[in-house]
């Protein structure tokens, strides 16, 4: 049986408690970032190629499609965000077997509702994909496209879960080769099966769930030989605590990527609808729409790889009650997500034709419609960088209400209601002006929660210090 002193002294000796904040969050951001942009570019490499190769409708049919990839997304940040953080968590207080019940049950759990996404895609493929916003002139494409990328599923989330646990155990380097083996695969198959083999839409598909099952057998390796604890048959046994810890710690990043497909849903909808209407007609708002999603995919992936870098820091200090290492690291994490969206703000600003065009070509209306669409609703990226970073961070520290609530501000509860209610007065033009609003009302909102839990810590840090200087 392991004693406290035996606790305290793991504690001591595990880099996450005493290292430079920086120099980790360096260590962990870094693996996440790319762990997060294999997921992005999975989706932007296969639109390149099929933009250039199958046209305008096989870009606007990626995009139907991309409420799946999402869902996928969210399944597997819910479980593996959630059992690497009670992984932590457990971790950071001493107690190894409950780290390996959180590692043992969140594997069981990825399996199980990998295969459950598949069996429901696979039977509700045709009305998935019109409930998606899908043409008939789209919707031979995206179910060509989806009846295949449909058995990458449960490899994916799979993969995606088991890099959390790799990464909190202290391999984010192991964590970081499995992703990016199955994008660089993804990458050389897509042309060649594309336009050598001729295969289009299947070509595409094919080459992505490859490189995804490549990438879980990486990751299933490592399930053998943790560092950090050992899993036993037991640690697989299904329990309601550590399945309750993981649900209630992963459900803030998975809430956030389930209001994305919530929204890219009700979004294609009504840039169908209100397409229509206009000049541009429905196809080329679903087209255009659904790449500078992608794109904003590689801007948002840096920022979500920063924050969930941060996890395995705050979660560990956190547990140990070493709070001053924890608003430490949320602050550097913030800084580096800010500077990171300036960056986007301008390219945004300044380049939107020359990105779009990088996904083949178009008629001058779909580039008109792009560059007003990227100039206008990615107005205010400026601040995007602030709601995952403070989502994770309450995440980390246990608070998950406050963590799913942070993670529903600016999908659900404001941009929403906005791409409704707009349209209906403004037209097409409501669904651009309804980003930036909901972008700085979200910032606003989390600015405020987050500045009320760092006087908190403050407050306990200072407290601690007055007693241990009267002992």
């Amino acid at each position: 049986m392991t004693t406290d002193n035996t606790k305290t002294n793991e504690n001591q000796n595990n880099p996450l408690g005493y290292e430079n904040e920086a120099h980790l969050l360096t260590t962990f951001a870094i693996p996440c970032i790319i762990s997060m942009l294999v997921t992005a570019l999975y989706n932007i490499v296969d639109q390149i190629f099929i933009g250039h190769g199958v046209g305008m409708l096989g870009n606007a049919a990626t995009n139907i499609a991309f409420p799946l990839s999402t869902a996928c997304t969210a399944i597997s940040l819910l479980l593996g965000i959630g059992s690497a953080t009670s992984f932590s968590l457990k971790l950071g207080a001493g107690d190894e077997k409950k780290s390996a019940e959180a590692a043992g049950n969140g594997i069981c759990l990825m399996a199980i509702f990998g295969v459950a996404l598949f069996l429901v895609t696979t039977i509700f493929l045709t009305p998935m994909l019109k409930a998606f916003g899908a043409t008939d002139k789209v919707l031979p494409f995206a179910q060509e496209y989806t009846r295949i990328t449909a058995i990458g599923f449960p490899f994916l989330i799979a993969n995606t879960g088991m890099s959390k646990l790799i990464m909190a155990d202290g391999s984010p380097r192991y964590s970081m080769i499995s992703m990016l083996t199955g994008a660089i695969i993804n990458t050389i198959l897509d042309p060649i099966l594309i336009f050598g083999l001729d295969m289009g839409m299947r070509g595409a598909a094919l080459a992505t769930i490859t490189g995804q099952i490549i990438s879980f057998a990486i990751s299933l390796r490592y399930m053998f030989h943790f560092k950090t604890i050992h899993l036993t048959r037991e640690s697989f046994v299904m329990r309601g605590e550590p399945c309750g810890n993981i649900f209630r710690f992963g459900a803030s990043a998975c809430f956030n990527q389930i209001a994305m497909a919530i929204v890219q849903v009700v979004m294609n909808n009504t840039l169908s609808r209100y397409g229509a209407q206009s000049v541009y007609g429905g196809d080329i708002p679903l087209a255009c729409s659904g790449i500078i999603s992608k794109v904003n995919m590689i801007f948002m992936a840096i920022v979500i790889g920063i924050s969930q870098g941060t996890q395995p820091i705050i979660g560990f200090n956190y547990g140990a009650g070493k709070y001053r290492r924890v608003r430490k690291t949320y602050l550097l994490a913030l800084a580096a997500a800010s500077a990171l969206s300036v960056v986007a703000f301008a390219a945004f600003q300044i380049f939107p034709r020359q990105i779009i065009s990088a996904f083949g070509e178009g008629s001058e209306l779909y580039f008109q419609f792009s560059e007003r669409y990227f100039r206008i609703y990615m107005f205010l990226t400026i601040v995007n960088g602030i709601q995952p970073v403070t989502s994770n961070f309450f995440n980390s520290i246990g608070k998950a209400r406050l963590g799913v609530f942070m993670s529903l501000t600016r999908q659900i509860l404001f941009l929403l209601p906005l791409i409704i209610i707009f349209p209906i007065f403004m037209g097409i033009d409501g669904v651009m002006y309804a980003g930036p609003i909901a972008d700085g009302i979200t910032a606003i909102v989390c600015g405020v929660f987050t500045v009320r839990e760092l006087k908190e810590l403050i407050s306990i840090d200072r407290d601690a210090h007055e007693k241990a200087v009267k002992i």
